[in-house]
């Protein structure tokens, strides 16, 4: 049953409400919150159920890291993640269930162990969710690189875990396979669900959630110092946890209440913790004690790194959806989940046996049950620019607009923030569930016999608490390549207005009217397209337009030669290419006035 948890200095009273008992129906189904009345703000669980072990042969307690006999069976997800999940160089193993939103991809480097487990652990807690469950879910495809293996077994090969997937497989897997469509839609909620709360346990009110200790780096430690009375220790930390250099440092806790819950905030954008804390043996480091009721939550950085030697304990929340988390920590030793993607991965040229060991959190959280931030869709529907078809197999980028610069930056020091990727279904279109905030659509490739539009940014498009119900969504039109029945040319020719002589170096672009919007916008939401590379005229004042799809166009003057004006509209047209005219073309003369030279004394 979800529990309330009530603590007067090191007694802890638990409370039963009531309510329908917490269980699993089945191994595709999380288990969720009761939605029962709001808990006081020091006893609240993790969003979903997550944390806790789920019956039904919960150790008690869970036994330290070891290869013995299992301990036990815990059905509850150890491993989140909200986006992609990319096993690389060395890593070995992921113990307990996983849960991948997108893709699973692993591909370790060559000379590597070809082996991965997930589920069963050599050496772990020794706790694998029961027989024959879901050990690993992916909302997206499965693949395994060739001459590689993911183990879902643990040698226990009649009662194997089950590989559920919604996309594709591919490579070896031991263990059982079964496509599902839906196999994520139960976890698709728990994303915003976990972004919300990371943001609320690290601010309340816009604020830093109030400290009741201090986090100091000293260099070769951080000191984390408690207030000895709160039964939730919160401490925010704004500095990468590493000694100078970033090399690794050790991991203190002190003054801390008997069974208080203690929640570590490290803000930033980008952050490292790389640490030898932490042991195999629960005797030989005191951070092996808060293992089932320490926190890390991360709730900014779309860039975390989790490096070092030691047996890193405690849980893990990661809340930018954005964000990519690269663990090649020796040891992750409990729960660990992200909005973002996730690689396994060792340090370039090192050892390997990186592993994740599945451990419960059961610590008591503050309260998020309260209204989280505004979430909606931000769409993107890919049309034929002629007919208005839909079209399947474009691929889009998400950004955020995060650097308070206009319009969209996707490279330099300090871009906007890319969100995933999409490539549009059978009915057009690309849809994310996301915060509110100002976003960018960029195409990347076109379908199929279609040319990427110039530009290929589409918006802003801003969703707001106001329109986050019906979300927002912008329509982008492509243009079929060419064929020898469907195009037509435009033949420019440009001459000075005074003598009707030949003008050479105007330089002009050619723009398709596509938005049905009378004239020619060229930024915005939905611009028109422009069509090809620009053209400067030459000796005998002509450019010539061809391989024109069949439609109307534009012409902008961009530039004007030498000693002339440019004219006050540089917008021409538009020209209608048809199929009438598309073997002679569509003849345009333009002329430029001369700009009369500057006299007088403020020359």
């Amino acid at each position: 049953m979800r529990r309330i948890s009530q603590r007067f200095g090191a007694l802890r009273v638990r409370i039963g409400s009531t309510g329908t008992a917490l269980a699993v129906a089945a191994a595709t189904v999380p288990v969720l919150a009761l939605g029962l009345g709001a808990a006081p703000a020091y006893a609240a669980p993790l969003p979903g159920g997550l944390g806790p072990c789920v019956p039904g042969s919960c150790p008690n307690p869970f036994p330290g890291v070891n290869n013995g006999p299992f301990a036990g069976r815990d059905n509850a997800i150890n491993v989140f993640v909200g986006d992609d999940f990319l096993v690389r160089g060395r890593a070995a193993e992921a113990e307990g269930r996983v849960v991948v939103l997108d893709d699973f991809d692993q591909q370790k480097e060559a000379g590597a162990s070809s082996l991965y487990n997930l589920g069963i652990a050599g050496v772990g807690s020794r706790v694998p969710p029961p027989a024959g469950a879901d050990f690993l879910t992916t909302g997206g495809n499965l693949t395994v690189a060739p001459g590689q293996r993911l183990d879902l077994t643990g040698g226990v090969l009649e009662t194997p875990g089950v590989a559920r997937y919604a996309g594709t497989e591919s490579g070896t897997v031991d263990g059982r396979l079964v496509h599902d469509q839906g196999a994520a839609r139960p976890y698709v909620g728990l994303r915003d669900e976990l972004t919300a709360a990371s943001q609320c346990y690290a601010r309340v009110g816009g604020s830093s959630r109030p400290a009741t200790g201090t986090a100091v780096n000293e260099g070769g430690q951080t000191v984390f110092r408690g207030n000895g009375r709160s039964p939730i220790q919160v401490f925010n930390v704004d500095f990468d946890l590493t000694a100078p250099g970033g090399g690794p440092q050790g991991l203190v806790f002190e003054n801390i209440p008997d069974d208080a819950t203690v929640l570590v905030n490290i803000l930033g954008a980008n952050r490292t913790v790389n640490t030898y804390s932490g042991g195999i043996d629960d005797s030989t480091d005191p951070l092996n004690a808060l293992r089932e009721r320490l926190l890390w939550n991360i709730p900014d950085a779309t860039s975390v790194r989790l490096q070092g030697i030691g047996q890193m304990q405690g849980s893990f929340l990661i809340g930018d959806q954005a964000s990519m988390t690269t663990v090649t920590m020796a040891g992750v030793n409990g729960r660990f989940f992200t909005t973002g993607s996730l690689t396994h991965t060792s340090i370039e040229g090192g050892g390997g046996g990186q592993e994740f060991h599945a451990y419960p959190f059961d610590g008591d959280l503050p309260d998020c049950s309260g209204p989280g931030p505004v979430t909606g869709e931000v769409r993107v529907l890919k049309t034929d620019a002629d007919t208005g078809e839909t079209l399947p197999g474009a691929e889009f980028e998400l950004w955020r607009e995060s650097n308070g610069i206009r319009g969209l930056q996707t490279g330099g020091t300090t871009p906007d923030t890319r969100v995933t990727d999409c490539v549009t279904a059978a009915d057009g279109r690309c849809a994310v569930t996301t915060t509110s905030g100002t976003y960018y659509w960029r195409e990347t490739a076109a379908p199929a016999g279609y040319e990427l539009p110039d530009p290929a940014v589409f918006g802003p498009l801003v969703l707001t608490e106001g329109n986050a119900g019906r979300g927002v969504q912008v329509e982008a039109r492509d243009i079929a390549v060419p064929g020898p029945d469907n195009h037509g040319s435009i033949h420019l020719t440009k001459t000075d207005r005074t003598d009707d002589s030949p003008l050479p170096g105007a330089v002009f672009e050619t723009w398709r009217e596509t938005n049905g919007i009378a004239g020619l916008q060229t930024t915005g939401v939905n611009p028109d397209i422009r069509f090809g590379p620009g053209c400067s005229t030459d000796e005998d004042g002509r450019c010539d337009f061809t391989d024109l799809p069949l439609g109307d166009y534009y012409l902008l003057e961009t530039a004007v030669p030498e000693g002339f004006a440019r004219p006050e509209n540089p917008v021409f047209g538009p020209y209608a290419v048809t199929a009438a005219n598309s073997s002679t073309g569509v003849e345009v003369e333009l002329s430029n006035e001369r700009r009369e030279p500057c006299k007088g004394k403020n020359c």
